[in-house]
Order: structure tokens, then sequence, then C-alpha cells
């Protein structure tokens, strides 16, 4: 202990778990220290040709000498019993040249150094590392002291500088974890002829150190002219990403498929002027620019009319009406026990579903500040954004459940197959007429050959889009079946009803439209053939 901490000590020992002593640099203690230095390279006028990172801060002879220097200097040291003694981050915490990282993740103080070497204009970063911290926690230091050397080899940066949309089509760099979208994204570019690598992220891994490396050697080695995501994903919350192609002057386009509101809420700071996003709903254009992204454009879903076909020959009818589609109960049920919601907001749930299944808000936080202010407050209060997401996406399914429950009833009567979770056999295990129940399935291998085996293929659209027509609307006509779907303002600028398309608008309308279509073979075929011709063009 030391009785004046306002000076550097000269000594100090750390006793290790096992119980031995080690003396941090002893009494030639500043000599030591100062020795880390000796191999650090320099510039003109006495400064670092690079940004150090000092592994450990000891007695801070070191960090005097860096600051000694002009430049900024980073200092990773999370020994707090050493920093309560020697007062050091204390007496710098202020200091604007200085950046304190200390998180118990090393991945999370290479994302931050990742941060900080961006603002300073990518110069490289200079790992000295403390020999009494590498020994105090080897995984740590060592971590972070080997991954700085490997990024310095590399000069990313100044290779990642080049000229963008110098030739059409544009290159690509794609970045996604597995969705469902991306195989089609991919074979689109394949039949345009566009140039474009795949860099495929594993859950949770964004703004690390890994992905940054790649991203880097992905753009250094293809030189895309702009990067391409959907629904956000490979984009952090912190914003290394968006930073990083930033400096690198590099556009990022971002596809929503889904509600973007209800991805967004953890991206409230990151708009740039080269992020554009495109958004399948219009209704969210104008919301989503009152949210700060400047950069905003429609743009609707589609289908692979090379995945989704006409049948070569004719297949047995498997129904004459089906209903693909999840019951959300479990998906509802997923996100009440993540948010463990208080009293208010739990016991009510399914009267503001039912509220915002009815209004014509986009937003269950516009419907809660519209219908039920009380609630409104009790959901500001909740402590996290995780909390507050999980709550409006319950919100959403559960008014999704209710809608899609109304509608598939109506299709009771006429033996319909439902193909989806096993939350349509609590849905419906009441019901006395007769009903048909098949597993999920899968997507690209069974959809394609099961919507031409039903007369009717039935849709209702879920809430999270109030106008906005969803994947089905292209994929059934695609194979040349019929879909009767619920109707969509937005339908109409893609469609013309009646010629290439058939909708209700309430779910009582849903009997006799399944009765006048199923008596109708040549309707039927006339526009599913119509609605094909339009999707291809």
């Amino acid at each position: 202990t030391f009785k004046n901490i306002n000076n550097i000590p000269d000594h100090l020992a750390v006793t290790f778990a096992n119980g031995k002593s080690w003396p941090l640099l002893g009494p030639a203690g500043a000599r030591r220290e100062l020795s880390l230095l000796d191999k650090l390279p320099f510039e003109a006028q006495g400064k670092a040709a690079g940004l150090p990172v000092l592994l450990g801060s000891g007695l801070g002879h070191a960090l005097s000498a860096l600051l000694a220097m002009p430049g900024p200097v980073a200092v990773v040291d999370r020994e707090h019993p050493i920093l309560d003694l020697t007062g050091l981050k204390e007496r710098y915490r202020d200091s604007e040249r200085v950046l304190w990282l200390d998180a118990k993740d090393p991945e999370e103080v290479l994302a931050g150094l990742t941060k900080w070497q961006m603002a300073q204009e990518g110069r490289p970063l200079l790992p000295l590392a403390n020999p009494v911290y590498l020994r105090l926690d080897r995984e740590y230091y060592g971590r972070v002291r080997d991954q700085i050397t490997a990024s310095a080899t590399y000069n990313f940066w100044e290779r990642a500088r080049y000229s963008k949309f110098k030739s059409w089509p544009p290159r690509i760099l794609l970045i996604t974890s597995t969705y469902f979208l991306m195989g089609e994204v991919i074979q689109a570019c394949k039949k345009l002829g566009v140039e474009h690598h795949f860099l495929q992220i594993q859950e949770k891994e964004t703004g690390r150190t890994e992905f940054v490396e790649q991203l880097l050697a992905s753009v250094v080695a293809f030189k895309p002219d702009f990067v391409f995501t959907l629904n956000h994903l490979g984009v952090d919350r912190e914003g290394v990403l968006t930073d990083l192609l930033e400096r690198l002057e590099i556009p990022l386009a971002s596809w929503f498929v889904d509600n973007p509101h209800l991805v967004l809420y953890f991206y409230p700071r990151l708009n740039s002027e080269l992020t554009a996003i495109f958004t399948y709903d219009s209704d969210n254009v104008d919301s989503l620019k009152q949210q700060g992204f400047d950069n905003v454009h429609y743009l609707p879903l589609g289908v692979d009319t090379d995945r989704f076909v006409p049948p070569r020959s004719r297949l047995d009818r498997l129904a004459e009406v089906s209903f693909v589609g999840n019951s959300m109960v479990y998906k509802v049920a997923h996100r009440m026990a993540a948010g463990k919601f208080p009293k208010p907001l739990l016991t009510s749930y399914k009267d503001v579903a039912a509220g915002f299944g009815r209004s014509e808000q986009r937003s269950v936080l516009a419907s809660l500040e519209q219908e039920h202010q009380d609630l409104h407050q009790a959901f500001v209060d909740l402590d996290d954004l995780e909390r507050k997401l999980a709550y409006e996406a319950m919100i959403t399914w559960e008014a999704t459940r209710q809608y899609r429950t109304a509608c598939v009833r109506e299709t009771l009567g006429f033996n319909p197959l439902i193909v989806g979770d096993k939350g349509w056999r609590i849905t419906f295990k009441r019901e006395e007429r007769d009903w048909r129940y098949h597993h999920e399935l899968s997507y690209y291998n069974d959809l394609p050959g099961f919507y031409p085996r039903s007369a009717i293929n039935f849709n209702c659209t879920s809430k999270q889009m109030k106008g906005a027509v969803n994947q089905r609307v292209f994929d059934v006509p695609a194979t040349g079946a019929f879909v009767l779907t619920d109707h969509r303002l937005q339908m109409e600028n893609l469609f013309e009803p009646g010629k290439e398309i058939v909708c209700y608008h309430h779910p009582e309308e849903v009997p006799s439209l399944i009765e006048r279509w199923l008596a109708d073979d040549k309707g039927r075929r006339r526009i599913a053939e119509n609605a094909r011709k339009r999707i291809l063009a």
C-alpha cells in the first residue's frame, strides 16, 4: 500500500493465486517499463509511427513517456486493485488523448480498438505488452496482443481504398448469416451477370475482430462497389461496421424484408450518408426517415422464378383448400417469456393486440400512445431495449395470431389442409368441422411442389405489415397455382385486382369466395396465368 498515490511508486509486488509474488517491475521499475518503448517506430518530430496500445499501465512510467510525445494512446488494463493503488486511471480519466479499455471480454476490447483506429484514420496499432500483465492473464492480454500483431502485418487500410463504380454492373459484397432470401439474391446476381462475393458470419459475431478482419480481407481481395445485407444482419449495434465502411467509402445497402422497426430499435444512431435502407413496405418509408435514416426507398418482395415454377406434368391434388403459415402461438409465448413483463402489460396483451390489429397505426408504440396511455407509460418504463422489443414483437405476433385464426377459421367448412407448427392443433382443437394438419414444410425443397397441388392456396398476411403483400402472393402464382389472399393497399401497385389477383377484404367474405372459385377451374387458371405473366415481367 502507498500513503501517497499521487506520486508514481517505484515498486509494487503482485501476489498470484498460487501464492507466489512477482515484483511489478521491481526496484528498476522505471527503466524496465520504459524499455517497452525501445522498439516503437517513430516518424518525424518524435511522433510514433502508429497508435501505441499499452497492455497494462503498470506504474505509469511508460504511459507518462508516451503522453510526452504527440498523439493518442490506448491503455488496456482491467487490474483494478493495481489501478486503485496507482491512481493512474483516475488521473487520466478526463484526458482526451487516452483511451481506457477494461471490458471482461477481449473481443469487446478489440472491437473498441478497431473503432478507435478508424477514428484515427486507420493508422496501425502498436502493441506494447507489459510482461507482468501477460503473466497475470495471458489468455486476456495475450489474445489482445496477438490479434493486434496479426492485423498490423497486413495493411488493410491502404489496400482497401480504391475507386468505386468504375464499371457496370457493380460488384457486390453480400453479408449475412443463414437467411432464406440470400439464396435468391445470389441466384439473381448469377442470372444478371453481377460479380459478387458472399461473406457468411456466425450469430453474435458482428463487430468482433474476426468479422472485421474477414470483411477487410474480402474488401481487399474482391474490391466491391457496395455491401448488401438483409434486415441489417451483420450490422452491429455499436456501429463498428458502419464506421468501417464509411472510412473505406463503401456504401451499404440493407433490404428489410421484415418489419424494420422491430430491428432498428437497436440502431438509433447508426445513420450514415453511405447507408441506404430499402423496405418491402412503403408505409415504413416516412417513419424510417423520422427515425433519422435519410436514405430510404421502397423495394417490394419478389420470387425466384427458377425455383418456383409450374410442374412439368399434372400432379395429384392434395387439397381443395390449403393454408401454409405459422399459428403464432409459440412465437407469442416465447416473446412473453423473454420479456418478463410487469402485470399491467401482461394481463392486457390480448386486448392491446386486438386494438393494434384494428388500428391504422403501423407501430405498437403509436397504438399504445393513442389508445392506452397508462400502458404506454408502463412500456416506456421497461428498463432495456430488449424488453421493449420483446413487447412490441409479442403484441405484433398476438395481433397476427388473432387475425390469422379468424381468417383460417372461415376455411374450415371446406376440409382445408393446414400446414405449419403444432400451435394449429391448439388453435382449432375444439372445432367440430373437419380439417387436416401437416407439419411445417421446407420453403426451398417442398413448397414449390406443394402449391400446385391445391385448388385454392389461402393466404392471410402478418400484422407486422398493414399495407404490404407477403412472399406467398408471388410464390404461389409463380408455380402456376391460384392464391386467395387478403386485400392490401399496396397490392394494387403490383397486381390488377380481379384479373391477376383475387382477394377478400374481411374474413366473412372467405366462404363465398372459396365456393365461387372452387367451381371455376378455368377462372382460377386464368387468374394464375395472368399473375405469373406479371411476375415474370
